[in-house]
């Protein structure tokens, strides 16, 4: 299960006639709201703010964009709100990642499936990460993992999302190349990766199961925590690239995340395209590249269709991941 980020974007002003265009000068939403539909500090409100930050700076919206929370089940709430009462809001997007994908691929999101929303852009890739406390016993992956082998029920697991999560995922990927059975881990659900983040620091768990980019962001701003591996094909640079990834501890394990936005199933073409043509400018702005480097995320630039192809494309390789584990899906 991988894909690689494109090539970092050239920082390059979009033209002045781009911004006459009838898209961008006539579609733009009355009071943009984007959707984190978990609670503050994971990787929903980071996408969100992401787009709440670079969509005004660049001048694709000229209103502010709000920030909601709509927590439950890692998007499953959210994703309901939207198909089912709020089809047509043109000026609501919602956040959505590669847990939100392998959560629809196993049927977690109800009746609905992949094709009962319209997927507007992916807006840069984060990358699951091991995340203990900054004192912790654990100083590397394949030691944490020596540890669950000698007594599964030492080491307790949190990560956002009940068993076949993204980052329960992550989990039974690491346990099952060690040669563990991850149907014995001590396996504690949360939210979201900040509510796991908050827990571990209280010493509550022994290690979490998040993703770099909230994790970064939450050492960034001093919690007591460190990275032990991350899930990346390479290092990763500037101040994570003393972090090793997992396969240089032995484990050939990649779990790179899109991030992006969808809108509800009735949304005009006209508005769905003046969102994807806002994102495609945005993407290409001069700062984007900056704002990505501040959230810890790294470019995948797509919108419109290529979004729609690519998600579709996941959800299938989500389902056989998940039929690999013994998991339903839909």
């Amino acid at each position: 299960m991988t894909f690689v980020p494109r090539a970092v974007m050239t920082a390059a002003l979009a033209s002045a006639a781009f911004w006459a265009t009838p898209s961008i000068a006539f579609a733009e939403p009355k009071n943009p709201e984007c959707v984190a539909p978990a609670q503050p500090g994971g990787g929903f409100d980071i996408t969100c703010k992401l787009a709440q930050a670079t969509l005004q700076e660049s001048g694709a919206v000229k209103s502010p964009v709000r920030v909601s929370y709509m927590p439950g089940g890692i998007g499953a709430v959210a994703y309901n709100a939207i198909v089912g009462q709020r089809r047509a809001e043109p000026g609501t997007i919602v956040a959505f990642s590669a847990g939100s994908l392998l959560n629809l691929a196993q049927g977690k999101f109800g009746a609905y499936t992949e094709k009962d929303v319209r997927w507007v852009a992916s807006v840069g890739a984060d990358y699951g990460a091991v995340v203990v406390q900054e004192n912790s016993e654990f100083t590397s992956l394949s030691g944490l993992m020596e540890a669950i082998k000698k007594d599964p029920t030492s080491v307790i697991i949190g990560a956002g999302g009940t068993i076949g999560s993204q980052d329960w995922m992550k989990a039974a990927m690491a346990a099952r190349a060690a040669g563990i059975d991850y149907k014995a881990m001590r396996f504690v659900a949360f939210e979201g990766g900040g509510d796991c983040a908050t827990a571990l620091q209280g010493g509550h768990v022994s290690v979490c199961m998040n993703d770099v980019g909230d994790s970064q962001a939450a050492i960034d701003g001093g919690a007591p925590l460190k990275l032990l591996a991350i899930f990346s094909e390479q290092r990763l640079p500037g101040k994570l690239a003393g972090v090793p990834t997992a396969a240089e501890q032995g484990f050939d394990i990649k779990w790179p995340i899109v991030r992006g936005f969808y809108v509800g199933p009735e949304v005009s073409d006209a508005d769905y395209k003046w969102w994807s043509d806002a994102f495609a400018a945005t993407m290409k702005s001069p700062g984007y590249e900056e704002a990505l480097r501040k959230r810890n995320l790294f470019p995948l630039p797509m919108t419109g269709e290529e979004t729609t192809a690519f998600v579709k494309k996941q959800v299938v390789a989500y389902k056989a991941l998940a039929a690999e584990f013994g998991l339903a899906t839909k």
